[in-house]
C-alpha cells in the first residue's frame, strides 16, 4: 500500500515537471526561432526490499523518472517581414551573439542597430561576424544580408555574420532571452545553413498538439492525486480497523 502512494508521488513528480515544459513551450508559440522541449521518462527499479519472506514480484517496486528534456530542433515556419536586418536561417545552424556572461547562440533572427552602428537582438547583444562586431556608419545606407551571410551597404562589405552548429544539439542548455549556452564548441555551419534576409524564423511549437498534451497531464495528474488519497484514506481504515481488533 505504501508502495502505491510513493510510486504515484514518484509519477506526479514528473508530471509536474512536464507540465512545467509544456507551459513553457506554449508561452513561446509567438518567439521567434524558439525551439519546443519535451518529456523523456524512464522506469527505475527498487530492488532493495528487506525480508527475505517477501515475494519476488514484491521486491521490484517500479517507479517514475525523468532523465531528461531534449530539444526539438525541426525547422519552424519562415515569414517574410521585408526589414532588411532580418535574417532566418535555413538548415542546422546558429547565430553567435556576444552577453554579458559569454558567447551564446540564438535561431531568432530580428536584429537592429544599436547607438554604436552595431547590429543587436532585442535584448540588446551583440551579433558577432567572423571577424567581430558587424557595425555601420550614420550615412551608410543599402543594407543588405547575403545568403552565405555577406553583409553589405552602399560602402560594399561590412562583415560576413558567424554561423555555427552542434554535431549533437542536445548539449545546448536555455539561458533565457531566447539564447543557448553549449557545453561544448561549436563548429563553423558551412555549407550545413544558409540565411534567407528580409525573413524570420518563428516558434517550431505546434500549438494544438501541446494545449492537447496540458490537458492529457493535467488529467493524469488529477488521477494520480485521487489514487493516492484513495490509497491513504484505505490505509488509515485498516490501520483503525486492526486497532479495534486488537482491543
Amino acid at each position: 500500500m505504501e508502495n502505491a502512494v510513493l510510486v504515484g508521488l514518484s509519477r506526479q513528480i514528473a508530471l509536474a515537471r512536464e507540465l512545467d515544459v509544456i507551459a513553457n513551450n506554449v508561452a513561446n508559440v509567438q518567439t521567434n526561432g524558439f525551439k519546443a522541449r519535451s518529456m523523456r521518462f524512464e522506469e527505475f527499479l527498487r530492488t532493495n526490499a528487506r525480508g527475505e519472506t517477501f515475494p519476488t514480484p514484491d521486491k521490484r517496486v517500479s517507479f517514475v523518472v525523468d532523465t531528461g528534456t531534449p530539444i526539438d530542433m525541426s525547422t519552424g515556419a519562415i515569414e517574410r517581414t521585408g526589414n532588411p536586418l532580418d535574417a532566418a536561417i535555413k538548415g542546422d545552424g546558429f547565430f553567435v551573439v556576444r552577453t554579458p556572461t559569454g558567447e551564446r547562440f540564438t535561431r531568432n533572427g530580428s536584429f537592429e542597430l544599436n547607438s554604436r552602428g552595431e547590429m543587436v537582438n532585442s535584448d540588446g547583444h551583440t551579433l558577432l561576424g567572423e571577424s567581430g562586431p558587424i557595425a555601420f556608419g550614420p550615412t551608410e545606407t543599402g543594407i543588405a544580408i547575403g545568403a552565405d551571410g555577406t553583409v553589405t551597404s552602399n560602402l560594399g562589405q561590412r562583415g560576413k555574420i558567424r554561423l555555427v552548429r552542434f554535431d549533437n544539439p542536445q548539449v545546448l542548455r536555455n539561458e533565457g532571452q531566447n539564447v543557448f549556452s553549449a557545453t561544448v564548441a561549436p563548429q563553423p555551419a558551412g555549407t550545413a545553413a544558409r540565411i534567407e534576409a528580409g525573413a524570420l524564423e518563428r516558434s517550431n511549437v505546434k500549438p494544438i498538439l501541446e494545449m492537447s498534451r496540458l490537458i492529457e497531464v493535467n488529467r493524469a495528474y488529477t488521477s494520480l492525486a485521487n489514487m493516492i488519497t484513495k490509497a491513504d484514506e484505505l490505509r488509515r481504515t485498516a490501520i483503525q480497523r486492526l486497532s479495534d481488533t486488537t482491543n
